[in-house]
Order: structure tokens, then C-alpha cells, then sequence
């Protein structure tokens, strides 16, 4: 009975996981289809991908940009099931075909600004965030990333380079087609996409993971348990010049917490050795929940 239980829990925890994948999909998609429409197109920045290349044809022949993203989406689709298979499944389908859906809906939208550089940033920060909810939907809008894996696959070209080689081809003739500042602008968009994308992928939070080398490992670490009230965890290790043992205490606290850790470790063992790291993400007891 309780394996059952545990089962039916199990079965119930998928679906909603799978219904909040897809409703981060249909979010995402809407956000980059706005910041699309309101700050990108109206500017002619065509910052990279499938809604770059409709952005640059649209300068050219006003052809929709709804239609060309679908008409770019399908082939390149159908080419990711022939070429790598189907592990990207339904959700980069429902990516590939949304997204042009959202841009159709959207397009009759007010621009929010004429200056292309504010355009170039708040349309590659909507991007990233939509882009940033999708992939936490652990799916794609597919468009040029299924070209990108495309070529790497059977070129040798790591994963990010395929990628950069194709938006920069997109940023390059943006420059031609209309002027060098507009590739410019274009690439700033892409620029800020970036970074929006691992914001909202890891958080605004900073942790730091901290190395502590010292003889007065037992003070320090009770220390650390009382004031800054974190663990600590003993590394073996051995100097490589003495060949002596010497563990290391390894902690990870949020940034807020350094100071006091410093001064901690200072006031205990000034001549203590210590190493600080960034840690972007931290999942567990005291930190955020996987």
C-alpha cells in the first residue's frame, strides 16, 4: 500500500512538472514575442537567431516576421529530428511553433521607444528573460540553436562557437542592410541577452565558497558553527612541497556572511590561508531548494 502510495505521488508530481515546464514555454515565448515587437523590430536590431534574420528581411521586403520565424522554424525542426534525433521532443515543439504564434498576436503593438540603443537593451532584456523562462522549462524556441547543434555535431565546432559563428553572421549582415550601428546595436542586444538568460537561470544571489588552510582547524570550525552559524567540511589534502598532511576546511556562506567569517578566521589564526570563490548557485540546507 505504501509503495502504491508512493508511486501515485511520484505520478502526480511528474504531471505537474511537465504542466509547469509548458507554462513556462507559453510565458517565455510571450515575453520574447513582446520585447520582439515593442523594442526590436521598430529599431531594426536584429540580435541574432530566427527573429534576427525576420527582422532583417522584414527591413528588406516587409515580409511578416511571424510568418518568416515559422517558416525558418519548420524546416530547421524537421532538420533537428532527421540530423540529432528526437531527444529534444515535444517541448522544442511546442517552442519552435509558439514562439511565431506570440510574435503574430503581438504585432500590431505600439513600439516603446525610437532610440535603437534603448531598444537594443530592454528588447535583449525581455529576450532573456523569455529565453531564460523557456530553458527552465528545459526546452528551446529551436530556430538557429537547432542549426547551431546541427553543425557541431558534425563538424567538430564546440557547441558555443557554432552558435556565435551563426548570430555573428546574422549581426554582420544586419550591419549591411542597414548600417554598421545598427550591428552594433545588435550586438549589445546580444550582449544583454546573455546575461539576463543566466539571471534568470541562477538568481540575482551570490554565494562564496571559502578554502581555509590553518593549524587551529577545530577553533576555527566551532567558531564558524556559533557566530556564522554554517557548516564545515574537513578536505584531505598535502602540501606539495612538504608532502604533509593538511586538511583544508572548506565552507560556503552567502556573501552577506563574509565579513564576519573573515574576521572570525582573523581573529583565530591571522596567519590562517584563505581562498575565496564565487559560487553561483548553492541547492540545499540553508540555501535554495533544488
Amino acid at each position: 500500500m505504501k509503495k502504491r502510495n508512493r508511486n501515485a505521488q511520484r505520478s502526480q508530481s511528474t504531471v505537474r512538472d511537465s504542466i509547469l515546464d509548458y507554462l513556462f514555454i507559453i510565458i517565455g515565448s510571450v515575453f520574447v514575442a513582446i520585447a520582439f515587437n515593442v523594442f526590436l523590430l521598430p529599431n531594426g536590431v536584429a540580435s541574432g537567431g530566427v527573429s534576427g534574420i525576420s527582422t532583417i528581411l522584414y527591413g528588406l521586403f516587409e515580409w511578416r516576421p511571424s510568418l518568416v520565424q515559422l517558416a525558418f522554424n519548420i524546416p530547421l525542426f524537421i532538420s533537428g529530428l532527421i540530423f540529432l534525433g528526437f531527444q529534444f521532443g515535444i517541448k522544442t515543439a511546442v517552442g519552435s511553433f509558439f514562439l511565431p504564434f506570440a510574435v503574430f498576436l503581438t504585432e500590431g503593438w505600439e513600439p516603446a521607444t525610437n532610440d535603437p540603443l534603448l531598444g537594443a537593451l530592454f528588447g535583449g532584456i525581455g529576450v532573456g528573460i523569455g529565453l531564460g523562462i523557456v530553458f527552465r522549462g528545459k526546452a528551446s524556441t529551436g530556430g538557429t540553436d537547432l542549426a547551431a547543434q546541427i553543425i557541431h555535431k558534425y563538424s567538430g565546432l564546440g557547441l558555443g562557437t557554432c552558435v556565435a559563428i551563426i548570430d555573428g553572421l546574422i549581426v554582420i549582415s544586419a550591419a549591411i542592410v542597414f548600417e554598421i550601428e545598427y550591428g552594433l546595436y545588435a550586438m549589445i542586444g546580444l550582449y544583454v541577452t546573455s546575461k539576463t538568460i543566466d539571471l534568470v537561470q541562477i538568481g540575482f544571489g551570490r554565494s562564496k565558497m571559502i578554502y581555509i588552510i590553518t593549524n587551529r582547524q577545530e577553533q576555527i570550525s566551532q567558531a564558524i558553527f556559533e557566530e556564522v552559524d554554517r557548516g564545515v567540511t574537513k578536505l584531505s589534502a598535502h602540501g606539495g612541497y612538504t608532502d604533509h598532511e593538511r586538511p583544508i576546511l572548506m565552507c560556503v556562506i552567502d556573501q552577506t556572511e563574509f565579513s564576519k567569517l573573515k574576521n572570525v578566521v582573523k581573529r583565530i589564526d591571522p596567519h590562517a590561508f584563505v581562498i575565496v570563490s564565487d559560487a553561483s548557485e548553492v541547492l540545499g540546507e540553508g540555501f535554495k531548494r533544488a
